[in-house]
């Protein structure tokens, strides 16, 4: 029965759950990002590298 409580109370795997949705949530959103501003990024780039003689 101790066994059983002690399994109840413990909240450290909770703890790891949380965090490892939160890694989840945060990699989502800069993927997200990334994607969105790609195209942007690479336009201008690509303007600032063609402002450089060959």
């Amino acid at each position: 029965m101790r066994l059983i409580r002690a399994f109840l109370a413990d909240v450290r795997g909770a703890a790891a759950i949380e965090y490892g949705l939160i890694a989840a949530l945060i990699s989502v959103a800069l993927i997200g990002g990334a994607r969105a501003l790609g195209g942007d990024i690479n336009g201008l780039l690509s303007n600032i590298a063609n402002q450089f003689p060959n």
